[in-house]
């Protein structure tokens, strides 16, 4: 027993990398991207990443050194998650939907040394580069571009790119030996958050890590082998909450797509027969308000989070209105007002009173187009009112075109309770 040490064949690091090499022997002819008209089996996907691997070890990057990317759910985005690790350096992801000065903020504060960017993401990235500090170094570009999608105009931007992707998967070599992390706790992605209250910070995670919520994240959602995984969620969104590493382990197919709609789902679920999906509450509105809204023939699983979806209830201390020494939950009130068939977007915070101290203030963006017209204030209230007790019904109506959101989508509450103290102690009944 005493015997009974850590040795080499037993004590491999955990990575989710071995994930895409088990892909490859498991379900190696079995489809693992599909984009648009293209299709790749899990035998090209593993061979692509090695080639992409090989090619960043070539521009002369080393272990520990950042490569980011810029880029929506096209394949190459997906396979970065495993050729970036697999050459040994760290992965970090920024949202297309930043603004060039925290582009540059994340650039500059991760030292990245390569960056991959999204053909329509390319001016937003060199204005970044540009807003850098004039001693700052400046990572090498490799250019993504897309057959299928539109593209950004300026042509003059191209000399500021080292290569393109494509390229780098054909100089790329197919049997590129990767090595497994040194230990396990050595880092393998940067995060950052979207500075929703504050600047970015960062946040690292290794592959032990990352390797036990991928698989976390299968159990706790009950994914079985093979799903069909629609990517609504952006990657660059936590990585896509590890389901870029998960749906390789289970041997899924990957339907990847730039951009989206409420039409678009639903045409992809038919042609595809797609089983999984996640997003933030958002695209569950897209959904249920989409004019090819109808039954689907197979049920899809949704997981949804980044903020409380419809019909859901949390019991957060920010999502808590104190009136009149009631605890109320403003995601229920959101919860009845989601229910009403005018509304759009519901999101209600706690907006001071003279009286009760809080009293929930809704804020409200309506569908376009209802048969039943526009509602009031007052209409809205009454809605609420048959549905909850009367300290829980909204004393303040506010009707706006959008809800202010965030980069990656969540209703910014923070914005709104701003706006609710601005606007000064209600005078509502004090029944």
């Amino acid at each position: 027993m005493e015997e009974l040490k850590p040795r080499p064949a037993s004590s491999s690091p955990l990575t989710p990398i071995g994930f895409l090499e088990r892909a490859a022997t498991v379900y190696g002819d079995c489809p693992s991207v599909v984009y648009n008209n293209t299709t790749y089996t899990w035998s090209q996907t593993h061979r692509r990443c090695l080639q992409v691997a090989s090619s960043i070890t070539s521009l002369g990057i080393k272990r520990g050194h950042v490569v980011s990317v810029v880029a929506p759910n096209v394949p190459a985005m997906y396979e970065l998650h495993f050729a970036v690790p697999m050459s040994g350096a760290i992965f970090n992801t920024i949202n297309t939907r930043l603004d060039a000065r925290t582009v540059s903020v994340l650039l500059r504060h991760s030292e990245s040394k390569l960056v991959f960017v999204d053909h329509l993401s390319r001016s937003l990235v060199l204005e970044a580069l540009s807003l850098l500090p004039p001693k700052t170094h400046r990572p090498l570009l490799v250019l993504i571009t897309d057959d299928a999608g539109p593209h950004d105009q300026d042509s003059t931007s191209a000399v500021e790119f080292c290569c393109t992707y494509e390229s780098l998967v054909e100089k790329g070599d197919p049997e590129f030996r990767w090595d497994l992390p040194s230990s396990e706790w050595d880092p393998m992605v940067l995060n950052y958050t979207s500075g929703t209250t504050s600047a970015p910070k960062g946040v690292v995670h290794c592959h032990r890590g990352i390797f036990i919520i991928t698989v976390d994240s299968l159990i706790n959602w009950g994914v079985r082998e093979r799903p069909v995984y629609l990517w609504t969620l952006p990657m660059f969104h936590v990585n896509g909450w590890s389901y870029p590493w998960g749906i390789a382990a289970v041997g899924g197919t990957n339907i990847c797509l730039r951009k989206f709609d409420g039409p678009t789902i639903f045409s992809l679920i038919k042609e595809h027969g797609v089983t999984h999906m996640s997003g933030a509450p958002v695209v569950l509105n897209m959904l249920t308000n989409s004019p090819k809204n109808q039954k689907l023939q197979n049920p899809v699983q949704i997981l949804t989070a980044g903020a409380p979806p419809p019909a859901a209830i949390k019991d957060r201390s920010k999502d808590v209105i104190i009136s009149g020494g009631e605890n109320l939950s403003s995601v229920e009130v959101e919860s009845v007002l989601y229910t009403h068939p005018a509304v759009n977007e519901a999101a209600v915070v706690a907006r001071p009173d003279e009286f009760w101290g809080e009293t929930p203030c809704a804020f409200v963006s309506l569908k376009v187009g209802t048969s039943t017209g526009n509602p009031t204030e007052n209409e809205i209230m009454e809605f609420c009112r048959a549905k909850l007790p009367h300290y829980m019904v909204p004393k303040t109506v506010v009707f706006k075109d959008e809800l202010p959101k965030t980069s990656t989508g969540k209703i910014q509450k923070l914005v709104l309770r701003k706006i609710a103290r601005a606007m000064g102690s209600s005078r509502a009944s004090r029944m």
